[in-house]
């Protein structure tokens, strides 16, 4: 078979920052809801397998069908459907086949975000989903495999709102019973009977909002926990009455819980049913968001529910509870959570099927993995897990070098992500092994200097610049497997840092010498002597990695420190650029006037601010200099672009210098809308351009062909036909490796989250539209769901992580080469919250 254009390498995404967005299958897949799609994640590949686009508004809930009972029924399959809630009031039930999952039903009736959501199957494989919403109902649904849903009942409990609900079976029927946790404080017990759902009862007790509920069932039983901004946990016992236990007289010697009993009747033969409270489980400091069974299990053939019960909590742990062996009380097991790390708490918390691993997500959309230790009875370590930006990412680059890039995103933070590969896998996958910087401002723009230098710009005035620590280095070398005493020798070690920290209330990352660690250590042994000693402020501590760190030291131990600061711009910052000779830095932010509009160059040796470009009457959107660092092109809102070329150096400015070589005026600029992206492609003769106008243009010729000397045509047109792409044409990307027949790759990113590949031949007539021909697209599950921001190819040919797998020596290494030159690699960032990589193989364009 041949092999795809087209495969997603990577997707870095985090979770939604909402209760109940996370669920764990019984197939071993976390799925959760990241922006408007939904993620699914395997934990033992460690990396997203799929992601479901479907959603137009965020979605708040996701959870996986399962069955309603223990029983005896011996169910070996996974589940196979999945249902999602959304801010667009839309529910979607996604159903596996041949092990893709797709839309299957669409569940229309809510006119508000739905918050939770829960599904069982029932007999005749029919799917019943409880959904509550923020319109305060609560509906359930009956979706059958024809592909249709019936909504059986609306609850409309008033003005209250339900936060959470959760289905089962009664014990010993198939009377579907329906719990809700609400803002009453209360929980609400339903019967569906006769496919309408009566209240059976209330369950009091707590004091707050009761934010979680899950029912588990184990011989003949149901545990019903429920958790509460109250920071209380409760756990509740539903169990069948025979006739003689109603008719037996009270008893006064023996202590019992006081039971609230309800009827049900199924074909005309009426049962009884008693729920008692079974324990209060106190241990949080703070609201308790989530609480989960672990997953019933086979033993000798049937299934068994363990006594076992997790809770997260905004207090940053997760506790494991279990009744003790002798007396049956309840008691804490484990406690997991953060220690460093300016988080807030869990919103959620799910188990692996097996009970060995257990996933919180936090406010911050990180997913936080422990594992069980097995060498240790009773120990949990932090496990590797993905992560992502949790707001729209505006920027990427990668390293000059191809073996990690950088991105910036409206979340305040820079990350930075490379290919890690575990000794005995052979297959490498992408990690974030260091956030160089987290702000108090939206970033907007960065831009490589060198290998471990950025400069980065946000709503600020300011631009800042960073330099990677030693401790960074160090460890990106481990879990590269580069050699340390390469990449110390690129970098000036002598004078390097060991690592950085923020002050508690600054904006600069401050660095850390060994001197300063030394120091630190001293001071922690004498204790308290100052005030300002009792808040302290995060502080570094040097990491050696063997594998990607977990989110606390993310945040507090993998920060660069800030170098340089660079004033000059009047509003905040939009875009950024630099030269691959590294000489030379430009910027542009915000403008509604000329004199903000001018781009400005400053030297990446001084620092120094060495000229002002105007030319542009708005905001420039982006800007990149040619491969050769020759020619400096920028486009704008006001629709135009201006091309700015080097001047030779002399004695009197040694310094580099541009003029303007080039521009569009009103009446030669083709584009009407405002032009969001540039790029060169790789031999400096033409250079594209893609707007709000659908049209993707590629311009030049920018230099004469065979000439020796550096020689500018004064006179740039449009080289090509005007390519209508169908949609605003947000990003554009030349691929820096020719296709075999000297033809150009160009990929074009749209504001529908669509990425196209194009190639262009310069020598055909360009009038018929004859130069262009479409060669792949994204299709809709490798799609971004959100407008794509920026494109951007690895700078070699070959894929990151892969290319120095053999050795010299090594046999079969020159074919695995060969056959590793066919691939290139596109980084794509989108307002959609993601980053993703996909491998592009140019054999099969």
């Amino acid at each position: 078979m041949a092999a795809p254009l087209i495969e997603t390498c990577h997707v870095a995404c985090c979770a939604n920052r909402t209760p109940h967005v996370v669920s764990w299958s019984r197939g071993g897949t976390i799925a959760f809801g990241t922006c408007n799609s939904v993620a699914l994640y395997d934990p033992k590949e460690r990396r997203v397998v799929a992601v479901l686009n479907g959603h137009t508004g965020r979605v708040n809930t996701v959870q996986w069908a399962h069955r309603g009972d223990c029983g005896d029924c011996v169910v070996t399959a996974p589940e196979n459907h999945l249902v999602s809630g959304g801010s667009d009031n839309r529910l979607i039930l996604w159903a596996a086949r041949n092990g893709k999952f797709k839309q299957s039903v669409e569940c229309k009736g809510h006119t508000g975000p739905i918050c939770s959501v829960d599904a069982i199957y029932m007999e005749d494989s029919k799917v019943l989903v409880a959904s509550s919403a923020s319109d305060s109902t609560v509906r359930l649904w009956l979706c059958s495999e024809a592909e249709e849903a019936e909504c059986l009942h609306t609850l409309s409990p008033g003005s209250g709102y339900m936060l959470d609900v959760s289905l089962a079976l009664l014990p010993g029927s198939s009377v579907p019973i329906l719990a809700c946790g609400g803002d009453d404080s209360q929980v609400h017990l339903y019967v569906n009977y006769n496919e309408k759902l009566q209240k059976a009862m209330s369950l009091q007790g707590h004091e707050d909002w009761v934010r979680g509920v899950e029912w588990a069932s184990t011989g003949g039983e149901l545990l019903l926990a429920s958790c509460s901004q109250d920071c209380l946990i409760r756990v509740w016992r539903l169990c069948a009455k025979s006739g003689t236990d109603a008719r037996t007289q009270d008893d006064h010697t023996i202590i019992k819980m006081k039971e609230d009993v309800f009827e049900v009747k199924e074909k005309d033969v009426s049962s009884v049913f008693a729920v008692s409270l079974e324990t209060v489980l106190a241990g949080h400091e703070n609201w308790v968001y989530g609480v989960h069974w672990q997953p019933p299990f086979y033993k000798d053939g049937k299934l068994q529910q363990p006594l076992s019960l997790l809770s997260a909590s905004m207090d940053k742990t997760m506790i494991l509870w279990a009744p003790e062996e002798g007396s049956g009380v309840w008691v804490e097991q484990v406690r997991v959570g953060e220690v460093g790390g300016n988080t807030l708490g869990f919103y959620g918390c799910q188990m692996s099927p097996d009970g060995s691993m257990v996933v919180a997500h936090a406010f911050h959309g990180a997913l936080h993995l422990w594992c069980k230790d097995q060498n240790k009875e009773g120990e949990w370590r932090p496990g590797v897990v993905i992560s992502g930006h949790f707001n729209a990412v505006q920027d990427l680059s990668w390293d000059p070098e191809g073996e990690f890039f950088i991105s910036v995103g409206s979340d305040q933070t820079t990350r930075l992500f490379t290919p890690w590969r575990k000794r005995e896998t052979q297959q490498a996958t992408w990690h974030e092994i260091s956030r160089p910087q987290i702000h108090g401002y939206d970033m907007q723009c960065l831009a490589m200097v060198g290998r471990f230098q950025f400069v980065s710009g946000a709503d600020e005035k300011v631009l800042r610049v960073f330099q990677a620590p030693r401790n960074f280095v160090e460890n990106f070398a481990n879990i590269s497997g580069t050699s340390k005493e390469k990449l110390l020798t690129s970098s000036d070690s002598a004078n390097l840092p060991e690592g950085a920290s923020t002050p508690a209330l600054g904006l600069s990352n401050k660095a850390i010498f060994q001197g300063d660690l030394d120091q630190k250590a001293n001071e922690d042994e004498e204790h308290f002597k100052r005030i300002s000693d009792q808040y302290q402020e995060s502080y570094f501590h040097p990491l050696h990695l063997t594998e990607p760190p977990p989110e606390d030291h993310l945040l507090q131990n993998t920060l660069w420190p800030e170098v340089q600061k660079l004033y000059g711009h009047g509003f905040e910052m939009f875009c950024l650029a630099s030269d691959s000779s590294r000489t030379v830095v430009a910027s542009a932010c915000k403008a509604s006037k000329a004199e903000h509009a001018a781009v400005l160059l400053w030297s990446s040796n001084t620092w120094r601010q060495l000229q002002t470009l105007p030319c542009h009457s708005l905001t420039v959107t982006q800007m990149a200099f040619s491969p050769d660092a020759q020619l400096l092109l920028a486009v704008s809102r006001d629709r135009t672009w201006s091309l700015w070329r080097r001047n030779f150096p002399t004695h009197e400015s040694p310094e580099p210098q541009f003029s303007l070589h080039a521009h569009t005026g009103k009446d030669t600029a083709i584009h009407s809308r405002i032009i969001w992206s540039c790029d060169w492609s790789p031999d400096s003769k033409y250079f594209v351009t893609s707007s709000r106008d659908k049209k993707v243009i590629v311009w030049g010729p920018c230099r004469l062909e065979d000439s020796g000397d550096l020689l500018f045509p004064p006179d740039i047109r449009p080289f090509s036909s005007v390519l209508d792409v169908g949609d605003a044409a947000t990003a554009v990307a030349f691929c820096p490796v020719l296709c075999s027949d000297n033809s150009y790759l160009l990929a074009v990113g749209l504001e529908s989250g669509r990425i196209l590949l194009y190639r262009w031949s310069p020598g055909q007539e360009p009038a018929g539209g004859n130069d262009w021909s479409s060669c792949g697209e994204t299709d809709t599950s490798q799609s971004h769901a959100l407008a794509v921001k920026r494109l951007r190819w690895r700078p070699r040919a070959g894929r990151a992580g892969r290319d120095h797998n053999k050795k010299d020596g090594q046999t079969d290494g020159k074919r695995e080469i060969k056959e590793e030159s066919s691939w290139v690699q596109l980084a794509s960032a989108s307002a959609d919250h993601s980053v993703k990589i996909f491998n592009i193989n140019k054999q099969a364009l």
